[in-house]
């Protein structure tokens, strides 16, 4: 079997670490509102790709984070008046339900970022203790500079990704270096979740809480990372540096693997378009498995547009392949065996 990989942009054969067995883990939510059709599309395509390895015979066992404590959730709570941990235990459950409502039942576990404070705290220490992070009165960041194959996934120079970096902050030693750890104990951050750490009070950066987590389950390599194509950069690629330099061991992960964009109607899905359209909404109006239908009809890492048109084409399609499966039972059953 021959699986495409975004770290080497080519067809490869498919082989595992240990034999028959697959360890899988999918970038899941930052748990601060619904989730929206473009999630959909990925976890259904994730869904269905685990399905397939077991029908081939492997033994898969899937793992999804759950970003519970961000700076988008942090902002939703205070715009709302709620505290940020009920706010993100809401949505978390609300996913959970959205995901069985598509049918998207075969994550084995959902690993919460809070729940592994332990693991990430010990991954920052080990790569400071090996000089690819420093500490500065605003937290702790990794130096890019440091670690020489940054880049490598997006397949970019790290003078070609400056420019996509926002997080302007004087106290690091280049504009490319990312946070692992936050530090939160200013006024001005009065009010928001934070946890001791050997730096200060504060919380994680996003990227360390999902290497702390595989690195628990899975060890510092495993088979199949997955997400969509928008994390790319700079979160798949920060995950690559800090596992890889905090292990000594490479590759981190043996096939990448990524869902290609979701459209609506030609354009990209934003709320400030008003073409925003949540799974909850999704299913107001149409059949879970049209839905899916509609997802599995287009190659997993292309990019597939969302129309009222496109859906009743699946859900007639369906309806077709429905009908004839019957009509089959019915023939079968007929037969005196």
């Amino acid at each position: 079997m021959d699986v495409y990989s975004t770290l080497t942009r080519s067809k490869e054969d498919f082989k595992t670490i240990n034999e028959g067995r697959v360890n899988l883990f999918v970038c899941g939510p930052t748990v601060y509102d619904d989730a929206h059709i473009g999630h959909g599309r990925t976890y259904i395509s994730f869904d269905t790709i685990k399905r397939y390895l077991e029908f081939k015979g492997y033994s898969v066992f899937y793992l999804q984070n759950i970003t519970d404590i961000d700076d988008k959730i942090i902002n939703r709570a205070k715009e709302s008046g709620v505290d940020s941990k009920l706010l993100a235990k809401k949505f978390e459950k609300r996913f959970v339900e959205d995901m069985a409502a598509l049918n998207v039942k075969s994550v084995n576990y959902f690993a919460r970022a809070t729940d592994h404070m332990e693991e990430i705290l010990d991954q920052i220490q080990r790569l400071i203790d090996k000089g690819f992070a420093y500490v500065t009165e605003t937290g702790v960041y990794f130096e890019v500079d440091k670690f020489k194959d940054y880049g490598k996934l997006a397949n970019r120079k790290i003078e070609e990704l400056e420019t996509h970096r926002i997080d302007i902050d004087s106290s690091k030693k280049s504009p490319n270096d990312f946070a692992l750890w936050k530090n939160r104990e200013a006024d001005e951050f009065a009010g928001e979740p934070v946890w001791d750490s050997p730096w200060g009070k504060g919380r994680p950066g996003w990227h360390i809480e999902d290497t702390a987590i595989t690195e628990k389950y899975f060890g510092p390599q495993y088979d199949i990372h997955g997400g969509g194509l928008d994390l790319i950069f700079p979160h798949h690629e920060a995950e690559i540096t800090q596992m890889e330099a905090v292990s000594g061991k490479a590759p981190m992960v043996e096939f990448w693997l990524h869902t290609g964009f979701l459209n609506v109607n030609g354009e990209k899905m934003s709320k400030s378009w008003n073409n925003f359209i949540t799974i909850r909404e999704l299913l107001e109006d149409w059949d879970a498995e049209t839905f899916r239908f509609f997802v599995l009809s287009t190659h997993y890492r292309s990019p597939i547009d969302f129309s009222k048109d496109s859906l009743h084409q699946s859900e007639r399609s369906l309806d077709r392949i429905r009908k004839y499966y019957e009509q089959l039972d019915v023939e079968v059953g007929d037969e005196d065996f």
